[in-house]
């Protein structure tokens, strides 16, 4: 009976452990099925999520970039509206401190009165042979004063032109008062040549040589002219057989934006 129960005894334990060895695998390959599963869904998961990031990154990259050149642009366009203000301000002063310099040097620049012009003797017209006198100040030449009193101008004008001189004063860009076919430029400015643009016709100018004479015209004409015309800026009849137009005096400066010029175009009176 002992060796029955002793052989009864390892049989049941050998199914217990037998059965307890195949609930034990059965466990762990249900727990690596379950990890596998979770494992693929991480990296499905994963995978979508870095699908999509380099997308949303790029975008938003992007429109970083927008927004840095946007504020640039604006920084850009203060900076040149608020250097232009500057450089005005700064081209007013130094006119006004020449005009200071040639009233001295010519003594009376004031325009005439009516009666007062009818007594003088006038400037001598169309004669060819004849030099406009200059004086030097601050190293740079110049042949006298533009004065418009309806606007309160009261501007020098060099004898000659270029981009340097233009930020100091209005130029002489071609022609003289001796041969009626003067031509004055200057940069668009607040001041000094901006106002003109706005003039009305018949209006009194004035020009005051460095010898004192005082020339008058009044205002005939108002053009707009391209930048690169430049035998239609200068021309009247007296060099042209095409034209039909007479300009003793012309002064013009750039329209907003400069694709255009605008050409006030006077006749002598005297």
């Amino acid at each position: 009976r002992y060796r029955g129960r002793g052989t009864d005894d390892r049989n049941g334990y050998q199914r217990q452990g037998a059965d307890d060895r195949n609930g034990y695998q059965r466990q762990a390959a249900d727990d690596r099925s379950g990890y596998r599963g979770r494992d693929a869904d991480d990296r499905s998961g994963y995978r979508g999520q870095a699908k999509r990031r380099p997308r949303s990154r790029g975008y938003g990259r992007f429109g970083s970039v927008l927004l840095i050149l946007g504020l640039l642009c604006m920084v850009g366009a203060a900076g040149f509206i608020a250097y232009n203000v500057w450089d005005g301000a700064r081209a007013e002063k130094a006119s006004a401190e020449i005009v200071k310099k040639l009233d001295e040097y010519i003594g009376d620049t004031e325009p005439e009165t009516e009666g007062l012009q009818e007594e003088r003797e006038t400037l001598p017209r169309n004669v060819s042979y004849r030099d406009m006198h200059t004086v030097e100040i601050d190293g740079y030449l110049y042949i006298g004063e533009l004065q418009i009193p309806s606007l309160s101008l009261k501007l020098p004008v060099m004898q000659k032109w270029d981009y340097e001189r233009l930020k100091i004063s209005p130029c002489r860009y071609s022609g003289s008062y001796f041969t009626d076919d003067l031509v004055i430029c200057a940069h668009n400015y607040a001041r000094p040549f901006s106002p003109i643009k706005g003039i009305s016709m018949g209006v009194d100018i004035w020009f005051i040589t460095v010898d004192g004479d005082k020339i008058h015209y009044i205002t005939s004409n108002i053009q707009t002219i391209q930048p690169t015309s430049v035998e239609e800026m200068v021309e009247n009849d007296k060099n042209s057989v095409v034209s039909n137009n007479q300009w003793d005096l012309t002064l013009f400066t750039c329209n907003p934006g400069g694709t255009t010029r605008c050409a006030i175009r006077c006749t002598r009176t005297d």
